[in-house]
């Protein structure tokens, strides 16, 4: 194959991939305008129809469903401590990857291993707080609303 061969290959799958790259950023951005659409209606939709209802939903899962669509299910906490079990035992089991530096390496490691963890109990304690006044908010309120 010559040179110019070459070149004119190179040329057409360049001119070939750069208008198939604006076609794909044309579809992407059509396709988010339809998909912003239809997620108001849809989110319209959901809370007028089913969460805003008055009447209750007679299926376990549907009653489980209006619930969970309503927030009176909080999954947060559940979250937030199977996110602690894995950053610290992550942190603790990464500290081990100090070791193979020598010298400040085994310092590195030492307070990866202790302080470590202790940032994370940290950082879980900060945002679990947030779950504990929700808590005692709902709490008040539901003490409150029967006392009435």
């Amino acid at each position: 194959m010559s040179d110019y061969e070459t070149y004119q290959l190179f040329n057409n799958l360049s001119s070939d991939s750069g208008s198939s790259y604006a076609s794909t950023a044309e579809g992407i951005g059509v396709w988010g305008i339809i998909a912003l659409i239809l997620s108001i209606i849809g989110a319209v939709l959901v809370y007028f129809l089913f969460v805003k209802a008055k009447a209750e939903p007679k299926g376990k899962f549907l009653k489980w469903l209006k619930q969970f669509l309503s927030f009176k299910v909080m999954w947060i906490e559940a979250i937030l401590k199977v996110t602690y079990y894995f950053a610290t035992i992550f942190v603790i089991l990464i500290s081990f990857s100090y070791l193979a530096f020598g010298g400040y390496g085994v310092l590195m490691f030492f307070l990866s291993l202790v302080l470590g963890p202790v940032v994370v109990r940290l950082i879980y304690e900060a945002s679990i707080m947030f779950v504990m006044i929700w808590h005692n908010t709902k709490d008040i309120a539901e003490s409150t609303s029967k006392k009435k």
